[in-house]
């Protein structure tokens, strides 16, 4: 599986990727899957407030 296929279908360029990475903005580079879940679910619970 490609980054494409991950993300959805984009033609690849940095402006697509970097849409498409925009939810984990905050998230520091390395962190491992728990700190993207806990953010994840920290986003979605401000927004139902």
């Amino acid at each position: 599986m490609t980054n494409n296929d991950q993300v959805g279908a984009t033609d690849g360029s940095d402006d697509d990727r970097e849409a498409a990475d925009a939810h984990l903005a905050d998230v520091e580079d390395g962190c491992g899957c728990a700190e993207v879940w806990e953010h994840l679910s920290q986003q979605r619970e401000a927004s139902a407030d």
